[in-house]
């Protein structure tokens, strides 16, 4: 299956779903939560500039008087007394609130240009630092009544959030949320390719088991219709056959008695004509029995020596001096229904023999299946046609005007069985003349073993 028709499935779909639901909202987690982390980081990185603030006022206060000029020229880990070169910015109501409650008389702390904080004589590369750090310009009053203005520096909280995300996470979310993603579609889908699968395969085997409801409610519900339409359908199939089978037994007595009252007619020219209209009569009530029964699939698959088959079809129909030659063996055996698949390859070779005079028989092993081909040597069939003539009761114009014997039901019943058996019946105009009819099988492809014991319903064909 292509990427592009498993997108367009159902399960693809879902699949989409899924994993862009779950990643999109994972990512949105973590969003939140990262900017939930940077809240609380420049909470505490606020908290941790008021406490240095306070350590050294109260450090400041308590130094010996000598000690204490050196104390404030030198400053603190973050902490300098200001240059006077800085340039405020903003007031920040959260630092100054926190330094009110804890350094008495500070007053409001300004946010500060960070470049203008650095000594103008210090390297490029630390002045390009200054734009990772935040710098606040913070007024104190010590206890002999001086007043300091202090310059605090820390690290930006924007800088320390804006990491490259790990690509070992990244790679470990999708994997696992892909592959979840992944096996609830499938989950979530496989009734539906349950059901699918059996509606393909409704108009070759209309006995076959109810599908098991299981799945979602909706799905439960219709797979119950879609077995109820298998068991209507199967029991209106079944009444059909039965009418059918009980007018075709019931006139069975009344043209016996006609065919032996036309024996009695005298004139030789009529009674053959009305012989052969009887006969065509006959014809057409068998054909249709048979049409009919080719939709009750009741007969179970068993493995078929298909060459052995095929040569018993081929010397059946070349009884009375017809010309109808196998060419060739495919050298395997295949699982089908053993006299379905039989009545299939009579249908074909006798369509053959009926309009085109002769056939060639011939089957080889190709791309995992076998191809059975039945060529005549007829005047073959228009292009626009080679479908129409599987429809039922549907005869050329050339097979009507040479009175060829038939009711255009053969080929219909050929493809019905082929379909019966899980087979593909195509027809062509071969390039040297006649028709080509290809069966192709692929049910059970195995080499042919001698002395293999088959089945009891198709021991009569091998």
């Amino acid at each position: 299956m292509s990427l592009r028709r498993y997108l367009d499935s159902m399960g693809g779909r879902l699949f989409l779903v899924l994993l862009i639901g779950v990643v999109g909202s994972a990512c949105l987690a973590l969003g939140l939560a990262n900017a939930r982390r940077r809240a609380d980081l420049e909470q505490l990185n606020l908290q941790w500039m008021a406490s240095r603030v306070q350590d050294f006022v109260y450090l400041v206060n308590t130094a010996p008087t000598p000690l204490r000029a050196k104390m404030i020229a030198d400053g603190a880990a973050g902490l300098r007394v200001a240059s006077g070169h800085e340039r405020a910015l903003t007031f920040d109501p959260q630092l100054s609130a926190l330094l009110t409650s804890r350094v008495t008389g500070t007053e409001r702390a300004m946010r500060a240009v960070p470049s203008s904080c650095f000594n103008r004589s210090l390297p490029s590369f630390k002045i390009r630092v200054a734009g990772q750090v935040n710098c606040w310009l913070i007024p104190v009053r010590l206890a002999d009544g001086s007043r300091l203005t202090l310059a605090a520096f820390s690290p930006r909280i924007d800088q320390i959030g804006r990491q490259i995300p790990d690509p070992i996470f990244l790679s470990i979310l999708l994997v696992g949320v892909g592959l979840l993603a992944f096996l609830i579609s499938r989950m979530a889908t496989a009734p539906l390719r349950d059901l699918s699968r059996a509606a393909r395969a409704l108009g070759g085997d209309l006995a076959r088991s109810p599908l098991p409801e299981h799945g979602p409610f909706e799905v439960r519900d219709s797979i119950r219709a879609f077995n109820t339409m298998q068991a209507t359908l199967r029991d209106f199939i079944a009444e059909r056959t039965r009418i059918l089978a009980c007018i075709t037994h019931d006139l069975q007595t009344p043209l016996t008695r006609l065919r032996l009252r036309l024996e009695k007619v005298a004139d030789p020219a009529l009674r053959s004509r009305l012989v052969d209209d009887l006969g065509s009569m006959q014809v057409l009530i068998r054909q249709g029995l048979e049409f009919c029964r080719g939709g009750r699939p009741e007969e179970p698959f068993a493995v078929i020596a298909l060459d052995t088959l095929l040569e018993c079809v081929v010397e059946d129909a070349a009884e009375g001096g017809r010309d109808a030659v196998l060419t060739q063996r495919c050298g395997h055996d295949v699982e089908a229904q053993p006299k379905a698949l039989q009545r299939c390859l009579a249908n074909l070779l006798d369509n053959a023999l009926k309009y085109g005079g002769a056939a060639r028989v011939s089957a080889m092993k190709q791309d995992d299946a076998i191809h059975i081909r039945i060529r005549d040597f007829g005047p073959g069939i228009p292009p626009e046609k080679l479908e129409v003539v599987f429809e039922p009761f549907h005869r050329l114009e050339n097979a009507r005007a040479t009175a060829t014997p038939g009711v255009g039901l053969g080929l219909t019943i050929a493809k019905n069985l082929a379909t019966q058996n899980g087979a593909e019946l195509t027809l062509r105009n071969h390039p040297e003349g006649g028709v080509e009819a290809t069966l192709v099988l692929r049910r059970g492809l195995m080499p042919s073993q001698e002395g293999t014991v088959h089945s009891d319903s198709d021991a009569e064909l091998v």
